[in-house]
């Protein structure tokens, strides 16, 4: 190899994604490898990992394949790698107000994410206080199996019936 290109191996090790995954976005068509070796081997390039990454990127965001697709189509002919060259005029503004759409959505997601993260941040607070307030009430006795009086492990304590 000239250096130029890696294998699979190295671009999952770099882009953290899966061999499997890998060749499911080559599958759907967002990414090609840029040549085979003389084995039949996948090579990528530096511009495929950067392509992979955005791919990534998206994934946690919701974006469809059919979305992800639409965006590295967009960016394709932004940077002139349809094989025309740069757009111009009207295409040029057709595709960045394409490009301002997705980012638009990506704000949007990302927004919804923040307030799922800050409620399960939230809960986990909640249940944190919960077990520091029960334990005060009654400590856990390091090597106690059971309860005695018949309640079950699960079962309902008056101390523990307070919601989270």
């Amino acid at each position: 190899m000239d250096g130029k290109h890696m294998q699979i191996g190295e671009v999952a090790a770099r882009t953290e994604l899966s061999l499997r995954t890998i060749r499911h976005y080559e599958e759907a068509g967002l990414v090609v490898p840029s040549a085979r070796s003389q084995g039949g081997f996948r090579l990528y390039t530096e511009a495929d990992v950067d392509r992979l990454m955005v791919i990534r990127r998206m994934k946690p965001l919701g974006f469809t394949l059919d979305r992800m697709r639409d965006l590295l189509a967009v960016t394709d002919r932004l940077d002139g790698h349809a094989g025309t060259g740069p757009p111009e005029g009207d295409e040029r503004g057709e595709l960045l107000d394409s490009l301002r759409g997705f980012e638009e959505a990506a704000r949007r997601r990302t927004a919804d994410l923040r307030t799922q993260l800050a409620r399960a941040e939230e809960f986990a607070a909640a249940l944190r206080e919960r077990i520091e307030r029960i334990e005060r009430i009654e400590p856990v006795e390091s090597g106690r199996t059971g309860r005695t009086g018949g309640e079950s492990e699960g079962g309902p304590h008056p101390e523990r019936t307070a919601p989270v």
